[in-house]
Protein backbone atom coordinates (compact mmCIF):
# COMPACT_ATOMS: atom_id res chain seq x y z
CA UNK A 1 0.00 0.00 0.00
CA UNK A 2 3.07 2.19 0.20
CA UNK A 3 2.97 2.41 -3.04
CA UNK A 4 -0.26 3.91 -3.56
CA UNK A 5 0.34 6.76 -1.12
CA UNK A 6 3.73 7.52 -2.97
CA UNK A 7 2.12 7.61 -6.38
CA UNK A 8 -0.44 9.83 -4.19
CA UNK A 9 2.27 12.49 -3.31
CA UNK A 10 3.57 12.46 -6.78
CA UNK A 11 -0.46 13.28 -8.49
CA UNK A 12 -0.39 15.93 -5.72
CA UNK A 13 2.97 17.72 -6.67
CA UNK A 14 1.34 18.18 -10.51
CA UNK A 15 -0.82 21.20 -11.21
CA UNK A 16 -3.14 22.07 -14.51
CA UNK A 17 0.47 23.74 -15.88
CA UNK A 18 2.64 20.70 -15.36
CA UNK A 19 -0.32 18.78 -17.03
CA UNK A 20 -0.40 21.12 -20.03
CA UNK A 21 3.40 21.05 -20.25
CA UNK A 22 3.39 16.74 -20.36
CA UNK A 23 0.32 17.24 -23.33
CA UNK A 24 2.66 19.96 -25.08
CA UNK A 25 6.03 17.51 -24.31
CA UNK A 26 4.09 14.31 -26.05
CA UNK A 27 2.94 16.50 -29.19
CA UNK A 28 6.82 18.16 -29.43
CA UNK A 29 8.31 14.20 -28.78
CA UNK A 30 6.16 12.81 -31.42
CA UNK A 31 6.93 14.97 -33.48
CA UNK A 32 10.65 15.07 -33.33
CA UNK A 33 10.67 11.17 -33.37
CA UNK A 34 9.12 11.18 -36.54
CA UNK A 35 11.97 13.48 -38.09
CA UNK A 36 14.63 11.50 -39.42
CA UNK A 37 17.97 11.99 -37.81
CA UNK A 38 16.75 13.42 -34.62
CA UNK A 39 14.73 11.11 -32.15
CA UNK A 40 14.42 11.19 -28.55
CA UNK A 41 18.37 12.23 -27.42
CA UNK A 42 18.87 14.74 -29.54
CA UNK A 43 14.96 16.04 -29.08
CA UNK A 44 15.68 16.55 -25.52
CA UNK A 45 18.73 17.89 -25.63
CA UNK A 46 17.68 20.79 -28.14
CA UNK A 47 14.73 21.47 -25.65
CA UNK A 48 16.76 21.59 -22.51
CA UNK A 49 17.26 25.63 -23.13
CA UNK A 50 13.55 26.15 -22.85
CA UNK A 51 13.28 24.79 -19.50
CA UNK A 52 15.59 27.17 -18.23
CA UNK A 53 14.92 29.68 -20.59
CA UNK A 54 11.09 29.72 -19.41
CA UNK A 55 11.84 29.19 -15.42
CA UNK A 56 10.80 25.79 -14.89
CA UNK A 57 11.42 24.46 -11.44
CA UNK A 58 12.30 21.10 -11.16
CA UNK A 59 9.25 18.48 -11.53
CA UNK A 60 8.24 20.68 -14.25
CA UNK A 61 11.30 20.62 -16.54
CA UNK A 62 11.39 17.04 -15.75
CA UNK A 63 7.69 16.53 -16.64
CA UNK A 64 8.13 18.12 -20.08
CA UNK A 65 11.39 16.42 -20.85
CA UNK A 66 10.32 12.87 -20.44
CA UNK A 67 6.59 13.49 -22.01
CA UNK A 68 9.28 14.55 -24.77
CA UNK A 69 11.33 11.50 -24.05
CA UNK A 70 8.12 9.32 -24.37
CA UNK A 71 6.68 11.47 -27.41
CA UNK A 72 9.98 10.54 -29.29
CA UNK A 73 9.50 7.12 -28.61
CA UNK A 74 5.90 6.86 -30.00
CA UNK A 75 6.85 8.84 -32.89
CA UNK A 76 9.92 7.11 -34.37
CA UNK A 77 7.16 5.02 -35.65
CA UNK A 78 6.07 7.06 -37.99
CA UNK A 79 8.33 7.15 -40.86
CA UNK A 80 9.43 3.86 -39.78
CA UNK A 81 6.19 2.35 -41.06
CA UNK A 82 5.34 5.05 -43.99
CA UNK A 83 8.67 5.47 -45.68
CA UNK A 84 10.95 2.84 -44.53
CA UNK A 85 12.89 5.68 -42.47
CA UNK A 86 13.58 4.95 -39.05
CA UNK A 87 12.76 8.18 -36.70
CA UNK A 88 15.83 7.21 -34.20
CA UNK A 89 17.56 4.11 -34.02
CA UNK A 90 15.30 1.46 -31.86
CA UNK A 91 12.60 2.38 -34.78
CA UNK A 92 14.89 0.23 -37.13
CA UNK A 93 12.88 -2.67 -36.11
CA UNK A 94 9.70 -1.76 -36.66
CA UNK A 95 10.51 -1.47 -40.52
CA UNK A 96 10.71 -5.01 -41.07
CA UNK A 97 7.63 -6.11 -41.01
CA UNK A 98 5.82 -1.53 -40.15
CA UNK A 99 7.09 -1.22 -44.28
CA UNK A 100 5.60 -4.44 -45.94
CA UNK A 101 2.01 -3.39 -44.06
CA UNK A 102 2.46 0.36 -45.23
CA UNK A 103 3.11 -1.10 -48.98
CA UNK A 104 0.20 -3.89 -48.79
CA UNK A 105 -2.20 -0.72 -48.47
CA UNK A 106 -2.67 -1.06 -44.52
CA UNK A 107 -0.22 1.68 -43.56
CA UNK A 108 -3.43 2.80 -40.84
CA UNK A 109 -3.86 -0.71 -39.54
CA UNK A 110 0.33 -0.90 -38.45
CA UNK A 111 0.14 2.84 -37.13
CA UNK A 112 -2.53 1.58 -35.10
CA UNK A 113 -1.09 -1.61 -33.36
CA UNK A 114 1.99 0.25 -33.08
CA UNK A 115 0.68 3.20 -31.14
CA UNK A 116 -1.72 0.44 -29.12
CA UNK A 117 1.54 -1.68 -28.29
CA UNK A 118 3.50 1.45 -27.77
CA UNK A 119 1.46 2.56 -24.72
CA UNK A 120 1.21 -0.88 -23.68
CA UNK A 121 4.92 -1.02 -23.23
CA UNK A 122 5.53 2.37 -21.70
CA UNK A 123 2.91 1.67 -19.21
CA UNK A 124 4.27 -1.82 -18.18
CA UNK A 125 7.45 -0.29 -17.59
CA UNK A 126 6.60 2.78 -15.77
CA UNK A 127 4.31 0.34 -13.47
CA UNK A 128 7.53 -2.04 -13.19
CA UNK A 129 9.50 1.58 -12.94
CA UNK A 130 7.29 2.25 -9.65
CA UNK A 131 7.64 -1.30 -8.54
CA UNK A 132 10.61 -2.46 -9.30
CA UNK A 133 13.09 0.36 -9.30
CA UNK A 134 14.96 -0.48 -6.25
CA UNK A 135 15.16 -4.41 -6.64
CA UNK A 136 16.06 -4.15 -10.15
CA UNK A 137 18.66 -1.89 -9.81
CA UNK A 138 20.16 -4.39 -7.72
CA UNK A 139 20.07 -6.99 -10.70
CA UNK A 140 22.27 -4.25 -12.66
CA UNK A 141 25.00 -4.69 -10.69
CA UNK A 142 25.13 -8.59 -11.98
CA UNK A 143 26.38 -7.10 -15.24
CA UNK A 144 30.36 -6.31 -15.40
CA UNK A 145 32.28 -6.63 -18.31
CA UNK A 146 32.24 -10.26 -19.30
CA UNK A 147 28.79 -10.39 -19.45
CA UNK A 148 27.99 -7.11 -21.29
CA UNK A 149 30.57 -8.59 -23.99
CA UNK A 150 28.47 -11.94 -23.85
CA UNK A 151 24.77 -9.76 -24.48
CA UNK A 152 26.57 -7.94 -27.42
CA UNK A 153 27.57 -10.90 -28.97
CA UNK A 154 24.32 -12.52 -28.60
CA UNK A 155 22.91 -9.34 -30.45
CA UNK A 156 25.25 -9.96 -33.10
CA UNK A 157 24.91 -13.46 -33.24
CA UNK A 158 21.25 -13.56 -33.73
CA UNK A 159 21.08 -10.98 -36.57
CA UNK A 160 21.18 -13.68 -39.54
CA UNK A 161 18.45 -15.39 -37.92
CA UNK A 162 15.91 -11.31 -38.14
CA UNK A 163 17.37 -9.76 -40.53
CA UNK A 164 18.19 -11.96 -43.56
CA UNK A 165 17.92 -15.47 -44.85
CA UNK A 166 21.72 -15.58 -45.30
CA UNK A 167 23.95 -15.94 -42.52
CA UNK A 168 26.57 -15.40 -43.88
CA UNK A 169 25.39 -12.14 -45.48
CA UNK A 170 24.37 -11.05 -42.30
CA UNK A 171 27.51 -11.73 -40.57
CA UNK A 172 29.42 -9.70 -42.84
CA UNK A 173 27.09 -6.90 -42.64
CA UNK A 174 27.77 -7.03 -38.40
CA UNK A 175 31.34 -7.15 -39.52
CA UNK A 176 30.88 -3.91 -41.51
CA UNK A 177 29.17 -1.95 -38.84
CA UNK A 178 32.16 -3.03 -35.99
CA UNK A 179 34.34 -1.72 -39.13
CA UNK A 180 32.78 1.68 -39.03
CA UNK A 181 32.21 1.78 -35.33
CA UNK A 182 36.60 1.58 -34.88
CA UNK A 183 36.82 4.54 -36.64
CA UNK A 184 38.18 7.80 -34.75
CA UNK A 185 40.78 7.77 -32.09
CA UNK A 186 41.12 5.39 -29.78
CA UNK A 187 39.98 5.42 -26.43
CA UNK A 188 42.76 3.81 -24.59
CA UNK A 189 45.72 4.72 -26.75
CA UNK A 190 44.38 7.74 -28.33
CA UNK A 191 45.66 7.02 -31.38
CA UNK A 192 43.24 7.59 -34.87
CA UNK A 193 42.00 4.44 -36.47
CA UNK A 194 41.25 4.08 -39.94
CA UNK A 195 41.07 7.79 -40.01
CA UNK A 196 43.12 7.81 -42.90
CA UNK A 197 44.27 11.35 -41.78
CA UNK A 198 40.84 12.76 -42.18
CA UNK A 199 40.22 15.74 -39.32
CA UNK A 200 37.02 14.80 -39.30
CA UNK A 201 37.01 11.32 -38.97
CA UNK A 202 38.95 11.91 -35.40
CA UNK A 203 35.29 11.65 -33.62
CA UNK A 204 34.38 8.66 -35.22
CA UNK A 205 31.32 8.19 -37.67
CA UNK A 206 27.82 9.44 -36.22
CA UNK A 207 25.20 6.76 -35.76
CA UNK A 208 23.05 9.18 -36.98
CA UNK A 209 24.38 10.01 -39.98
CA UNK A 210 24.51 6.40 -40.74
CA UNK A 211 21.07 5.85 -40.30
CA UNK A 212 19.75 8.16 -42.45
CA UNK A 213 21.98 7.96 -44.98
CA UNK A 214 21.45 3.93 -45.25
CA UNK A 215 17.88 4.26 -44.69
CA UNK A 216 16.11 7.67 -46.27
CA UNK A 217 18.93 8.00 -48.76
CA UNK A 218 18.92 4.91 -50.28
CA UNK A 219 15.20 4.52 -50.37
CA UNK A 220 15.16 7.82 -52.38
CA UNK A 221 17.73 6.04 -54.92
CA UNK A 222 15.42 3.15 -55.02
CA UNK A 223 12.69 5.62 -55.65
CA UNK A 224 13.95 6.94 -58.31
CA UNK A 225 15.73 3.90 -60.09
CA UNK A 226 12.29 1.59 -59.84
CA UNK A 227 10.01 4.86 -60.10
CA UNK A 228 7.57 4.26 -57.36
CA UNK A 229 7.43 0.47 -58.17
CA UNK A 230 7.27 -1.41 -54.92
CA UNK A 231 7.10 2.01 -52.85
CA UNK A 232 4.27 2.80 -50.22
CA UNK A 233 4.22 6.34 -51.90
CA UNK A 234 1.03 6.38 -53.87
CA UNK A 235 -0.39 2.79 -52.60
CA UNK A 236 -3.88 2.48 -52.57
CA UNK A 237 -4.84 2.60 -48.83
CA UNK A 238 -7.64 0.69 -47.07
CA UNK A 239 -10.20 2.44 -44.85
CA UNK A 240 -8.36 3.22 -41.76
CA UNK A 241 -10.39 1.51 -38.75
CA UNK A 242 -8.88 0.26 -35.49
CA UNK A 243 -7.85 -3.74 -36.11
CA UNK A 244 -9.25 -5.16 -33.18
CA UNK A 245 -8.71 -8.40 -34.02
CA UNK A 246 -4.96 -8.11 -34.80
CA UNK A 247 -4.56 -6.07 -31.66
CA UNK A 248 -5.95 -8.74 -29.73
CA UNK A 249 -4.45 -11.33 -31.51
CA UNK A 250 -0.98 -9.61 -30.44
CA UNK A 251 -1.93 -9.18 -27.14
CA UNK A 252 0.45 -11.85 -25.63
CA UNK A 253 3.29 -10.73 -27.86
CA UNK A 254 3.19 -6.87 -26.48
CA UNK A 255 3.10 -8.16 -23.12
CA UNK A 256 6.31 -10.79 -23.87
CA UNK A 257 7.73 -8.00 -25.59
CA UNK A 258 7.36 -5.43 -22.67
CA UNK A 259 8.96 -7.62 -20.28
CA UNK A 260 11.81 -8.56 -22.36
CA UNK A 261 12.28 -4.90 -23.20
CA UNK A 262 11.88 -3.87 -20.08
CA UNK A 263 14.67 -5.86 -18.62
CA UNK A 264 17.17 -4.75 -21.17
CA UNK A 265 16.29 -0.97 -20.85
CA UNK A 266 17.42 -1.55 -16.96
CA UNK A 267 20.85 -2.83 -18.18
CA UNK A 268 22.96 0.74 -18.20
CA UNK A 269 23.99 1.23 -21.59
CA UNK A 270 22.02 -1.42 -23.30
CA UNK A 271 19.13 1.27 -23.79
CA UNK A 272 15.53 1.02 -26.47
CA UNK A 273 17.72 -0.31 -29.17
CA UNK A 274 18.68 -3.35 -27.74
CA UNK A 275 15.37 -3.90 -26.03
CA UNK A 276 13.52 -3.53 -29.55
CA UNK A 277 15.77 -5.75 -31.23
CA UNK A 278 15.87 -8.44 -28.10
CA UNK A 279 11.63 -8.25 -28.47
CA UNK A 280 11.50 -8.67 -32.27
CA UNK A 281 14.04 -11.82 -31.93
CA UNK A 282 12.37 -13.91 -29.28
CA UNK A 283 8.70 -13.66 -30.51
CA UNK A 284 10.11 -14.41 -34.27
CA UNK A 285 11.78 -17.18 -32.72
CA UNK A 286 8.44 -17.83 -30.94
CA UNK A 287 6.31 -18.05 -33.66
CA UNK A 288 8.93 -19.34 -36.57
CA UNK A 289 8.79 -20.18 -40.24
CA UNK A 290 4.95 -19.80 -40.09
CA UNK A 291 4.63 -16.52 -38.03
CA UNK A 292 6.11 -15.13 -41.54
CA UNK A 293 7.76 -12.17 -39.57
CA UNK A 294 9.38 -9.78 -42.02
CA UNK A 295 6.71 -9.97 -44.72
CA UNK A 296 4.28 -7.24 -43.01
CA UNK A 297 2.59 -9.18 -40.34
CA UNK A 298 0.81 -7.54 -36.90
CA UNK A 299 2.82 -9.38 -34.34
CA UNK A 300 6.13 -8.05 -36.01
CA UNK A 301 4.82 -4.61 -35.54
CA UNK A 302 4.06 -4.77 -32.26
CA UNK A 303 6.76 -6.96 -30.93
CA UNK A 304 9.61 -4.07 -31.44
CA UNK A 305 7.23 -0.79 -30.38
CA UNK A 306 6.15 -2.68 -26.68
CA UNK A 307 9.91 -3.47 -26.86
CA UNK A 308 11.68 -0.34 -27.57
CA UNK A 309 8.91 1.92 -25.68
CA UNK A 310 9.34 -0.54 -22.04
CA UNK A 311 12.96 -0.25 -22.71
CA UNK A 312 12.71 3.51 -22.50
CA UNK A 313 10.67 3.34 -19.39
CA UNK A 314 13.28 0.64 -18.29
CA UNK A 315 16.67 2.70 -18.81
CA UNK A 316 14.97 5.82 -16.01
CA UNK A 317 15.75 2.39 -13.39
CA UNK A 318 19.54 2.85 -13.13
CA UNK A 319 19.44 6.47 -13.75
CA UNK A 320 17.04 7.26 -10.86
CA UNK A 321 18.26 4.75 -8.41
CA UNK A 322 22.05 4.42 -9.47
CA UNK A 323 22.69 7.43 -11.62
CA UNK A 324 23.72 5.40 -14.50
CA UNK A 325 22.32 6.45 -17.55
CA UNK A 326 20.32 3.47 -19.14
CA UNK A 327 20.52 4.73 -22.58
CA UNK A 328 21.81 8.03 -24.85
CA UNK A 329 18.52 9.99 -23.67
CA UNK A 330 18.70 9.30 -20.18
CA UNK A 331 22.05 10.35 -20.02
CA UNK A 332 21.04 14.25 -21.19
CA UNK A 333 18.49 13.67 -18.77
CA UNK A 334 20.73 12.67 -15.84
CA UNK A 335 22.41 15.87 -16.94
CA UNK A 336 19.56 17.77 -16.60
CA UNK A 337 19.26 16.62 -13.12
CA UNK A 338 22.30 17.59 -12.01
CA UNK A 339 22.21 20.87 -13.53
CA UNK A 340 19.08 21.44 -11.41
CA UNK A 341 21.33 20.18 -8.13
CA UNK A 342 19.65 17.11 -7.76
CA UNK A 343 21.62 14.29 -7.30
CA UNK A 344 20.41 10.80 -8.56
CA UNK A 345 20.52 7.78 -6.73
CA UNK A 346 19.14 5.68 -3.84
CA UNK A 347 18.96 8.74 -1.49
CA UNK A 348 16.73 10.34 -4.25
CA UNK A 349 13.63 8.35 -3.25
CA UNK A 350 14.24 9.67 0.57
CA UNK A 351 14.96 13.14 -0.14
CA UNK A 352 13.24 14.54 -3.15
CA UNK A 353 10.22 12.25 -3.17
CA UNK A 354 7.99 14.74 -4.86
CA UNK A 355 10.82 14.92 -7.79
CA UNK A 356 10.85 11.29 -7.96
CA UNK A 357 7.09 10.12 -8.08
CA UNK A 358 5.79 13.46 -9.63
CA UNK A 359 7.80 12.08 -12.64
CA UNK A 360 6.40 8.79 -12.19
CA UNK A 361 2.62 10.30 -12.08
CA UNK A 362 3.31 12.25 -15.29
CA UNK A 363 4.91 9.10 -16.83
CA UNK A 364 1.73 7.77 -16.21
CA UNK A 365 -1.01 10.57 -17.64
CA UNK A 366 1.77 11.14 -20.46
CA UNK A 367 1.06 7.40 -21.72
CA UNK A 368 -2.53 8.24 -21.76
CA UNK A 369 -2.28 11.33 -23.33
CA UNK A 370 -0.19 9.62 -26.19
CA UNK A 371 -2.47 7.06 -26.85
CA UNK A 372 -5.18 9.50 -26.84
CA UNK A 373 -3.64 11.95 -29.32
CA UNK A 374 -1.73 8.99 -31.86
CA UNK A 375 -4.78 6.50 -32.53
CA UNK A 376 -7.20 9.79 -33.94
CA UNK A 377 -4.28 11.32 -35.56
CA UNK A 378 -3.73 7.70 -37.83
CA UNK A 379 -5.88 9.48 -40.55
CA UNK A 380 -3.65 12.54 -40.48
CA UNK A 381 -0.09 10.29 -40.71
CA UNK A 382 -1.52 8.21 -43.61
CA UNK A 383 -1.59 10.74 -45.71
CA UNK A 384 1.76 11.56 -45.61
CA UNK A 385 1.51 8.05 -48.60
CA UNK A 386 -0.94 10.26 -50.56
CA UNK A 387 1.69 13.34 -50.78
CA UNK A 388 2.62 13.25 -54.95
CA UNK A 389 6.11 11.93 -55.06
CA UNK A 390 7.58 15.15 -56.72
CA UNK A 391 7.04 16.70 -53.31
CA UNK A 392 7.32 14.23 -50.65
CA UNK A 393 11.26 12.73 -51.95
CA UNK A 394 12.44 16.59 -51.81
CA UNK A 395 10.31 17.06 -48.69
CA UNK A 396 12.56 13.66 -47.17
CA UNK A 397 15.86 14.92 -48.73
CA UNK A 398 15.40 18.24 -47.06
CA UNK A 399 14.25 17.05 -43.91
CA UNK A 400 17.46 14.88 -43.48
CA UNK A 401 19.71 16.99 -44.39
CA UNK A 402 18.86 19.78 -42.68
CA UNK A 403 18.65 17.47 -39.49
CA UNK A 404 22.05 16.17 -40.01
CA UNK A 405 23.01 19.83 -40.64
CA UNK A 406 21.70 21.04 -37.56
CA UNK A 407 23.52 18.51 -35.41
CA UNK A 408 27.08 18.72 -36.29
CA UNK A 409 26.92 21.75 -38.51
CA UNK A 410 29.60 20.06 -40.83
CA UNK A 411 29.61 19.81 -44.80
CA UNK A 412 31.54 16.78 -44.22
CA UNK A 413 28.64 14.79 -42.33
CA UNK A 414 26.36 16.05 -45.56
CA UNK A 415 28.67 13.83 -47.87
CA UNK A 416 28.92 11.15 -45.58
CA UNK A 417 25.16 10.53 -45.39
CA UNK A 418 24.85 10.27 -48.60
CA UNK A 419 27.82 8.11 -48.92
CA UNK A 420 26.22 6.05 -47.00
CA UNK A 421 23.18 6.10 -48.97
CA UNK A 422 24.81 5.11 -51.83
CA UNK A 423 26.05 2.16 -49.60
CA UNK A 424 22.83 1.02 -48.57
CA UNK A 425 21.86 1.16 -52.31
CA UNK A 426 24.48 -1.07 -53.27
CA UNK A 427 24.26 -3.26 -50.37
CA UNK A 428 20.21 -3.80 -50.71
CA UNK A 429 20.72 -4.49 -54.02
CA UNK A 430 23.23 -7.61 -53.56
CA UNK A 431 20.25 -8.65 -50.64
CA UNK A 432 22.64 -7.75 -47.79
CA UNK A 433 21.24 -6.64 -44.89
CA UNK A 434 21.75 -3.04 -43.55
CA UNK A 435 20.02 -3.12 -40.00
CA UNK A 436 23.26 -5.54 -38.42
CA UNK A 437 25.47 -2.48 -39.60
CA UNK A 438 23.57 0.54 -37.87
CA UNK A 439 23.61 -2.05 -34.70
CA UNK A 440 27.28 -2.50 -35.50
CA UNK A 441 28.13 0.89 -35.37
CA UNK A 442 25.84 1.66 -32.13
CA UNK A 443 27.32 -1.48 -29.96
CA UNK A 444 30.77 -1.70 -31.22
CA UNK A 445 32.14 0.82 -29.13
CA UNK A 446 30.16 -0.63 -26.26
CA UNK A 447 31.51 -4.18 -27.33
CA UNK A 448 35.04 -3.19 -27.56
CA UNK A 449 34.57 -1.37 -24.13
CA UNK A 450 33.76 -4.10 -22.46
CA UNK A 451 36.57 -6.53 -23.58
CA UNK A 452 39.01 -4.28 -22.80
CA UNK A 453 38.09 -3.57 -19.56
CA UNK A 454 37.47 -7.42 -18.67
CA UNK A 455 40.96 -8.37 -19.94
CA UNK A 456 42.34 -5.16 -17.50
CA UNK A 457 40.64 -6.93 -14.87
CA UNK A 458 41.57 -10.52 -15.70
CA UNK A 459 45.22 -9.02 -17.36
CA UNK A 460 44.82 -10.45 -20.23
CA UNK A 461 43.08 -14.41 -19.19
CA UNK A 462 40.16 -14.62 -21.67
CA UNK A 463 39.11 -17.65 -19.50
CA UNK A 464 37.32 -14.48 -17.60
CA UNK A 465 34.72 -13.91 -20.51
CA UNK A 466 33.49 -17.14 -19.63
CA UNK A 467 33.64 -16.69 -15.92
CA UNK A 468 30.12 -16.40 -14.63
CA UNK A 469 26.81 -18.59 -15.07
CA UNK A 470 25.07 -15.52 -16.68
CA UNK A 471 28.17 -14.73 -19.12
CA UNK A 472 27.82 -18.92 -19.98
CA UNK A 473 24.25 -18.90 -20.57
CA UNK A 474 24.56 -16.15 -23.00
CA UNK A 475 27.60 -17.11 -25.08
CA UNK A 476 25.33 -20.77 -25.13
CA UNK A 477 22.35 -18.84 -26.61
CA UNK A 478 24.67 -16.60 -29.05
CA UNK A 479 26.43 -19.83 -30.51
CA UNK A 480 22.87 -21.21 -30.77
CA UNK A 481 21.40 -18.00 -31.99
CA UNK A 482 23.65 -17.72 -34.84
CA UNK A 483 23.70 -22.14 -35.85
CA UNK A 484 20.26 -23.22 -35.21
CA UNK A 485 18.59 -21.02 -37.75
CA UNK A 486 20.85 -23.01 -40.17
CA UNK A 487 19.45 -26.48 -39.32
CA UNK A 488 15.87 -25.16 -39.10
CA UNK A 489 15.84 -23.86 -42.58
CA UNK A 490 17.33 -27.14 -43.63
CA UNK A 491 14.63 -29.20 -41.90
CA UNK A 492 11.86 -26.48 -42.99
CA UNK A 493 12.58 -27.04 -46.53
CA UNK A 494 12.46 -30.78 -46.70
CA UNK A 495 8.77 -31.20 -46.21
CA UNK A 496 8.26 -27.91 -48.59
CA UNK A 497 10.21 -30.12 -51.45
CA UNK A 498 8.44 -33.46 -50.96
CA UNK A 499 5.15 -31.51 -50.98
CA UNK A 500 6.10 -29.94 -54.25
Amino acid sequence: MEIFSNLAVGFSVLTWFTLSLAVIGCFLGTIIGALPGLGPSNGVAILIPVTFSIGLDATSALVLMTSVYYGAMYGGRISSILLNIPGDEPALMTTLDGYPMAKQGRAGDALVISGVASFVGALLATIGLMLLAPLLARVAYLFGPAEYFALYLLAFSTLGGIASNNQAKAALASCIGLGIAMIGLDNTTGMPRLTFGNLHLMDGVDFLVAIVGLFAVAEVFFFIESHGKGSSIGVKLEKVTVPVKDIVKSGWTMLRASLVGFIAGILPGAGASLGSFLAYMSEKSIAGPKGKFGTGVPRGVAAPEAGNNAAAGGALVPMLTLGVPGSGTTAVLLALLMTLNITPGPTLFTDRPDVVWGLMASLLIANFVLLAMNVPMVKIFVRVLQVPPAVLLPGVCMISFVGIFSLSGSYFDLLLMVGFGVMGYVLRKLDVPTVPIILGILLGNHMEDALRRGMVLSDGDWTYLFSSPISVGLWIAAVAGFVAPMFLRKVLQKPQAITD
